[in-house]
C-alpha cells in the first residue's frame, strides 16, 4: 500500500492538469480564444472576448468543474462505502431519480413557468431516491441489500421515464429538453447554474476530513469500530453527502455516467487506494476529466457530455470487469 506522505506533488499536477483543462475550455469554440485572448477577455480589456467569456464560456466551465468534482468525489465515496470498485453514484438510483424528475416536469408542462423547476424537480427526484436509500441505511440494511435497492430504484425510475416518453406526445422544444437531461450535457449553462451547484463546495469541504475514515472502514466494519470509528455515523455521513452531491450535479447537467467509476478507480491505480489522498485529488481529477470531456464533445461537433463519458467509461468498465476476473 503507498503511504499518504508525499501527496504535494500529485495535488500539484492534479492543479496544472486542471488549470490547463480550464484554459482549453475556455478557449474552445465557434470563436477561439488564445491564453492571451482569455485574459484580455476576463480582465474586459477586450469586449468581444469577455461577451463570449463571462455570458457563455466561464459559466459553463463552471458548472463542468463542480459536477465534475462532485461525481467523481461521489463515486470514491461509493467505492469505499460498498469496498468495491466498481460501485458509482448512479448504482442507488440518485441519478435516474433526478432525470426522472426533470422529465416528468417537461413532459408536463411545468417548465415553462419558472427557469427553476426543471432543476428543482431533478432535485426532488433525486432526493426522494436518496431518501429511499438512506431510510434504508437506517434500519441498519447490508451493503448488498443497499445495492439490491439500488437496482431495483434504477429500474423502477427507468421505467417511469420510459412511460412518460412512450405515453405522451411532446413538442420538438420539449422533445429536446428530455434529450438533454437523459444524455447530459452543459450547454447553455448560466450563472444561475453554477450558484444553484455551489453547495457542492461545501459538500466537499465536508467530505474531505473523512479520508481518515474511509482508510480505516477499508479493513472492515469490525476493525474500524475498534480503532475508534464510529462505523455507523460515518457511514451514513459518506451516503448523505454522496448522494446529495450527485443529486446536484445531475440537477444542472443532467444524467452524466461514468465519472465516477472513471476518475476514482484510475488515481487509486496511480497514486494507491490512501483516501486522505484520493478524496482532494477525485475532487480535482473529476473537474478536469469533465472538462477535457466537455472540449472533446465540442471540438467533435457538439457531441453531448454524457455520450462522450459514458464512450470513455463503457470500453474501462468492461475492461474492468476482466482485470476482476
Amino acid at each position: 500500500m503507498k503511504s499518504d506522505t508525499g501527496s504535494t506533488g500529485p495535488l500539484l499536477a492534479a492543479v496544472g492538469v486542471l488549470l490547463v483543462a480550464l484554459l482549453g475550455s475556455l478557449g474552445v469554440g465557434d470563436m477561439a480564444l488564445s491564453p492571451k485572448m482569455i485574459w484580455a477577455g476576463l480582465t474586459y480589456q477586450d469586449d468581444m472576448a469577455a461577451v463570449v467569456l463571462w455570458n457563455i464560456r466561464l459559466p459553463r466551465a463552471l458548472v463542468a468543474v463542480e459536477i465534475g468534482a462532485a461525481l467523481a468525489a461521489s463515486g470514491l465515496v461509493m467505492q469505499a462505502f460498498f469496498r468495491n470498485s466498481l460501485a458509482s453514484p448512479g448504482l442507488l438510483g440518485v441519478s435516474a431519480g433526478g432525470s426522472a424528475g426533470a422529465v416528468v416536469a417537461i413532459a408536463a408542462g411545468w417548465a415553462t413557468t419558472s427557469f427553476f423547476v426543471v432543476p428543482t424537480a431533478a432535485i426532488v427526484g433525486a432526493m426522494l431516491a436518496t431518501v429511499a436509500v438512506i431510510g434504508l441505511a437506517k434500519r441498519g440494511a447490508s451493503t448488498e441489500r443497499l445495492l439490491l435497492a439500488g437496482i431495483a430504484l434504477n429500474a423502477l425510475l427507468g421505467a417511469i421515464t420510459s412511460y412518460v416518453l412512450s405515453n405522451f406526445t411532446l413538442s420538438y422544444e420539449r422533445n429536446a429538453q428530455i434529450i438533454f437531461w437523459l444524455l447530459g450535457g452543459l450547454e447553455d449553462r448560466t450563472w444561475e447554474h453554477v450558484t444553484m451547484a455551489a453547495p457542492i463546495v461545501v459538500g466537499a469541504a465536508l467530505l474531505w476530513p473523512l479520508g481518515r475514515a474511509m482508510d480505516l472502514l477499508s479493513l472492515g466494519g469490525d476493525e474500524a469500530q475498534s480503532l475508534g470509528v464510529d462505523v455507523r455515523s460515518v457511514r451514513r455521513r459518506m451516503l448523505v453527502l454522496a448522494t446529495v452531491m450527485t443529486a446536484l450535479a445531475t440537477a444542472v447537467a443532467g444524467t452524466v455516467a461514468f465519472v465516477g467509476l472513471v476518475v476514482p478507480h484510475l488515481l487509486r491505480l496511480a497514486f494507491g487506494p490512501g483516501h486522505r489522498r484520493l478524496v482532494p485529488l477525485s475532487l480535482i481529477g473529476g473537474a478536469a476529466f469533465v472538462l477535457i470531456c466537455d472540449v472533446i464533445g465540442r471540438s467533435a461537433g457538439n457531441v453531448r457530455l454524457g455520450i462522450v463519458t459514458s464512450l470513455v467509461g463503457g470500453p474501462f468498465f468492461l475492461w474492468m470487469l476482466r482485470r476482476a476476473g
